[in-house]
């Protein structure tokens, strides 16, 4: 039996994602559009069947309906139910305690019943909302090779990033000797590269009859804030063998990529990637293929070739079902049912699915929820003081249209009269 069908995935999903918002008002973050046709979650779950791991505990919380639902249509299909493979969502269900989870290791521990019952040797902690490419197959190997109790999964990163990670102290063996969770600076350096300081991932593989006692534990510490950084793995400094796993990329890109797409500029960032000419962030390597939930759509489609009504789409990624008519559409990520109007232009945007764009608009810098119609004529995206009267806009100047804007019920002309099909 390979060292995969041992181990149970458990990934976590349930945060509240605040920092999204609006993106996160009515759906939960993992849920959240990615590079057109994914949801967030995608990548990891990607990851996963990539992997060779294929029992996946989904631990989900807020807003999940679309996220069930994804799971369900998407996922289900992907996995042999009568090998015992599944990928299954858990709500929080009370078994054990009558909260909601309050944390990352509360969540977990919240489902230990869930967890003995299949009875793995080992259990792989992965967030729900990190965008990156990993076969989680090495770090096992690493694990198994090192006899560890522990092995955590660290990225290499500036010493000026450090506030905003969790920080590990490596020897030279790779072993773990100290954490320093979100330190304002520190003078940690990598054993592997003397230039960077180690962060956790929040990448954990346990040895199953290592984790369950330890989160009982931590479950009767009133002191705790129940969370597997800030409290589980400094419990356990010294009295088990740890081991830090160094990030190996399979982007095959140069740089290491890793995105934690926790805010909106982050997210912004992390879709124009994939929308670049050499995407940073590469969808289209047949050899780490990224799987999402089909839908039924046309191919997408670009209509009118006249002097200055061109329907064309440059340096971009076009969802299926989409149409492009008489506009231009630069360096954007359109998903599923896009339809952008004549005269109009849209520019390094990401546009969620069904959203309708008037005739004349021109769009800039801006993230679209879905379902918004966006009326002839608006401009969005080039005047940062007239787009916060109507809009959220970001501190780098990202404009982010939700679905309750102001201007949603005005009609949007259409080119979709049978007249000019």
């Amino acid at each position: 039996m390979s060292s995969m069908k041992d181990t149970l995935g458990v990934l976590l999903a349930g945060g509240a994602g605040e920092r999204l918002y609006p993106l996160t008002r009515d759906r939960a973050k993992p849920a959240v559009t990615f590079g057109g046709n994914y949801r967030i979650i995608d990548i990891t779950l990607s990851n996963c069947i990539n992997s060779d791991l294929r029992r996946i505990y989904i631990l989900t919380q807020y807003k999940a309906l679309s996220l069930n639902r994804h799971i369900r249509e998407g996922w289900g299909a992907v996995v042999a139910n009568e090998l015992g493979e599944f990928i299954e969502i858990l709500p929080p269900m009370q078994r054990v305690s009558a909260n909601w989870y309050m944390g990352t290791a509360d969540a977990v521990y919240q489902n230990i019943y869930s967890i003995g019952s299949e009875q793995p040797k080992r259990v792989l902690i992965l967030s729900g909302d990190h965008i990156y490419k990993m076969n989680y197959g090495r770090m096992m190997q690493q694990h198994l090779d090192s006899g560890a109790d522990i092995t955590l999964a660290t990225l290499p990163i500036d010493p000026s990033e450090v506030s905003r990670f969790g920080v590990v102290e490596v020897s030279r063996n790779g072993e773990v000797i100290g954490f320093q969770e979100k330190p304002q600076q520190t003078d940690l350096r990598s054993p592997f590269n003397p230039s960077k300081v180690d962060a956790s991932m929040g990448i954990y593989l346990f040895n199953t009859d290592v984790l369950l006692p330890t989160l009982i534990r931590d479950a009767e510490d009133t002191n705790s804030e129940h969370d597997f950084g800030h409290n589980i793995l400094p419990s356990m400094l010294g009295q088990y063998k740890m081991y830090a796993f160094n990030f190996v990329d399979e982007n095959k890109q140069e740089a290491l990529y890793w995105r934690d797409v926790g805010t909106l500029d982050a997210y912004y960032e992390a879709n124009m990637d994939v929308a670049s000419v050499t995407p940073i962030f590469n969808l289209y390597d047949k050899s780490w293929p990224m799987r999402t939930r089909p839908l039924q759509y046309p191919p997408a489609k670009f209509v009118f070739g006249e002097p200055g009504r061109t329907g064309m789409a440059i340096n971009s990624v076009i969802s299926a079902g989409c149409i492009v008519s008489g506009a231009t559409v630069r360096n954007s990520v359109l998903s599923h049912d896009v339809r952008v109007n004549s005269y109009g232009e849209v520019d390094s945007s990401i546009l969620f699915s069904h959203v309708r764009v008037g005739r004349h608009c021109r769009i800039r810098r801006a993230i679209i929820d879905r379902d918004v119609q966006i009326p002839e004529g608006t401009v969005i995206g080039y005047d940062a003081n007239e787009d916060r009267k109507n809009y959220l806009v970001t501190e780098s100047g990202i404009t982010v249209v939700s679905r309750d804007y102001s201007l949603y019920e005005n009609p949007v002309s259409s080119d979709f009269l049978p007249q000019e099909m």
